[in-house]
């Protein structure tokens, strides 16, 4: 029997460790575990000891870490864009709507200014497809009249966002194009939490009957939260009156009702004269580390309304759907056109003021 404070009779010597260590950090070994080494020295017919003892070997000594080439992760720089008026950065995504009885689903194409929250154009298509993103976003930029060199297109890593006839598209735009992170859903806020309000919109239907039925719920939607919501981060103001540069008209507006009201019954006011709303003079996506700061500028899109909580919802309008709305139809490639089951719809409005 073995001393107290001895080793017992089946552990290695340290002559026969300093073996082990050596052949599991040669040149033919260092980079494979310990298991793989076991492995094939049995298959030569060597043993030195279990691979068990080879791994606590190396913990003895620092060297558990992984051994085996690997391929590194790719690297995906953090996307950081401010934008200091309408036009000049979009956020677009695709989303999908549950057809009838749920068997199939369509597309909701959606393009969104992050600056001024107005969805400049949106379709619902029966598939994702890159040559319709393609005619989609070439519409949406001709509708609002984008010069070269004005614009970024921001998305996810989707691959019809990526798809080499979009780059194709942009290029020749001179539309800079911006991609978030892989699984990283706060790269891409503005589109995210847009799709949350469109879901979350109390007419909104579990599923649509036909295409015909989402475009016409659609168009009722994105008229309301266009012209009719009154979003948070923009004081209040509605995305169609920031996009369209009625902002300070209409603050100026609502400051003078605040002043006669302060006015008439200035007790009613404990912190003194009301003021409206700030709209931010920035709106970012990721700002860097250094540009953050107590201000009113907006870093990423907050959670505009609760569930429920809308304002009179677009439905009860019977003006709604008014024939003055200006809107246009895409028209596709002939090949698309040919094809029974493709049908597209682009609602970009004109510019215009509100």
């Amino acid at each position: 029997m073995a001393g107290a404070g001895s080793a017992p009779a089946s552990a290695l010597s340290e002559m026969e460790k300093a073996e082990v260590r050596t052949v599991l950090n040669s040149e033919r070994f260092c980079d494979q575990s310990p298991r793989e080494v076991y492995a094939t020295l049995l298959d030569e017919g060597a043993y030195l000891c279990h691979w068990r003892t080879m791994y606590r070997i190396l913990a003895a000594q620092g060297e558990n870490r992984e051994r085996r080439v690997q391929r590194r992760p790719a690297r995906y720089a953090r996307p950081e864009l401010v934008a200091r008026g309408p036009n000049e950065v979009w956020s677009w995504d695709i989303t999908y709507l549950v057809g009838p009885k749920g068997s199939c689903f369509y597309y909701l194409y959606d393009i969104l200014d992050i600056f001024s929250r107005y969805v400049v154009g949106w379709m619902i298509a029966v598939a994702e497809s890159s040559q319709w993103a393609k005619e989609f976003i070439a519409a949406t930029c001709a509708k609002q009249h984008i010069a070269p060199q004005q614009l970024t297109l921001h998305s996810d890593r989707g691959s019809v966002m990526k798809a080499h006839v979009v780059d194709d598209l942009l290029r020749r735009l001179g539309v800079s194009k911006s991609h978030g992170r892989p699984h990283t859903p706060n790269d891409n806020p503005f589109s995210e939490t847009q799709f949350k309000t469109l879901k979350y919109h109390p007419t909104f239907p579990r599923t649509f009957a036909a295409i015909e039925e989402a475009r016409a719920w659609a168009r009722g939607f994105f008229h309301w939260y266009n012209h009719e919501h009154h979003h948070v981060a923009l004081g209040l103001l509605t995305p169609a009156t920031v996009h369209y540069g009625a902002a300070e008209v209409v603050s100026a507006q609502r400051q003078h009702v605040l002043d006669e009201a302060y006015a008439r019954h200035p007790e009613r006011f404990s912190k003194g004269m009301p003021r409206v709303p700030q709209l931010p003079n920035e709106v970012w996506i990721n700002r860097p580390p250094e540009e953050q700061e107590e201000s009113t500028l907006l870093a990423i899109a907050p959670l505009e309304v609760e569930p429920g909580a809308q304002p009179r919802s677009w439905a009860e309008s019977p003006a709604a759907l008014d024939a003055g709305e200006h809107r246009a139809t895409l028209t596709t490639a002939r090949w698309l056109q040919q094809q029974d089951f493709c049908s597209l719809f682009v609602d970009s409005e004109l510019s215009q003021s509100p």
